[in-house]
């Protein structure tokens, strides 16, 4: 009867997961020329273990996650990130993907010692990319 129920579980949860798929939900329109990019630290710099990251946009406002307003976003940093995630979802929280839903124009991080890459993602009030994206050049830096 457990396995019975565990199964019933399971085929309910991936019946979920489909028909979320499935939903299309509507994206924010981008204005053209609008650009998000990373002010600092530059592409190939070497960096200590904790540093300030500071986001820029360009034709486009700030607004917090939750406020609709036409023209806004907020940004996530995408933390060595080599697949990007579906644009037509909302974005997802993990360690590769900084939400800064308050409307925070830069951050500090502490990577380990290595490479890693940074790239922007902006995010519409319900954290769903913009259409067009307004993604930021992916930047590499080197952690010491």
């Amino acid at each position: 009867m457990k396995k019975i129920a565990l199964f019933s579980t399971i085929g309910l949860a991936l019946l979920g997961v489909t028909l979320f798929a499935q939903i299309n939900i509507p994206k924010s329109k981008s204005p053209e020329g609008a650009m998000a990019y990373i002010i600092s630290p530059l592409d190939g710099e070497t960096v200590g273990q904790t540093f300030t990251v500071r986001f820029g946009l360009k034709g486009m406002g700030v607004a917090p996650a939750g406020v609709q307003k036409e023209n806004t976003g907020h940004h996530h940093l995408l933390i060595d990130v080599t697949e990007m995630p579906d644009m037509n979802f909302p974005l997802p929280a993990t360690d590769n993907c900084k939400h800064f839903g308050g409307g925070q124009t830069e951050t500090v991080l502490t990577l380990a010692p290595g490479t890693h890459t940074l790239q922007l993602a902006l995010g519409d009030y319900l954290h769903i990319p913009h259409d067009p994206a307004i993604l930021s050049k992916k930047i590499t830096i080197h952690v010491q």
